[in-house]
């Protein structure tokens, strides 16, 4: 059973400490280290989750993040991220679905899952759904184990209903959302403990009828 050694969390806060390159490739090795660490991890966590998940033929590459990151239009300069990370989704990171996503920082890790800021026609038919199918919605989120472990639905909301859509809507303070996400977060000792990957790939399978409700609009069989 693959884990997730201190070790590794170690190389990402003095990362935090020393983001630029001459650090970086001083610790090169440290960090092909960590990463192959991760990747370990991620790989068994994409088994765990294929036993009740459809992802395809989806491989560690198409779905984690590299650690370098893009600073043409950051003010933040840092060449590298603080973080290694996963968006773990049928077609991979390009797939217009909702993920799950793993997040390992150090005192910063946390599962997420569903729609960070979707284009406008994607958020419409989420709306949509919501409305249309409230009931179902409702006993997603409501259910007791989602509940305990995703007590609210985070994400941006408009101050008012959005085009279409009356404030008297019994849903409308879910239709008012930009981002529809959930989010589980985690202890350094979690994340580094024995078994931490199927305790993980548990709470996926907790998140997998919200992913299932706002995917299923969007998709086919053949994406």
């Amino acid at each position: 059973m693959s884990q997730l050694l201190p070790q590794t969390l170690e190389f990402l806060e003095n990362l935090a400490i020393n983001n630029n390159k001459p650090w970086f490739e001083a610790n090169r090795k440290v960090y092909d280290a960590a990463r192959k660490n991760y990747e370990g991890f991620g790989e068994e966590l994409l088994q765990h989750i294929a036993e009740f998940d459809d992802l395809g033929d989806l491989k560690l590459k198409d779905v984690m993040f590299r650690i370098n990151r893009d600073v043409r239009f950051s003010a933040d300069k840092s060449p590298y991220k603080r973080n290694f990370s996963s968006v773990i989704v049928k077609g991979g990171k390009k797939a217009i679905r909702a993920p799950y996503y793993f997040h390992l920082q150090p005192n910063a890790s946390f599962l997420g899952g569903g729609f960070w800021a979707p284009e406008p026609a994607t958020l419409a038919i989420i709306r949509q759904e919501i409305d249309y199918n409230s009931e179902r919605f409702l006993g997603i989120i409501n259910e007791p184990e989602f509940k305990k472990l995703f007590p609210t639905l985070g994400g941006e909301k408009l101050s008012r209903p959005p085009k279409g859509y009356e404030a008297e809507n019994a849903m409308i303070e879910y239709i008012k959302h930009k981002s529809i996400v959930v989010t589980y977060t985690y202890t350094n000792k979690e994340v580094t403990s024995a078994g931490f990957v199927k305790k993980l790939a548990q709470h996926c399978k907790v998140m997998k009828p919200l992913l299932d409700f706002l995917n299923e609009p969007l998709t086919t069989d053949s994406v």
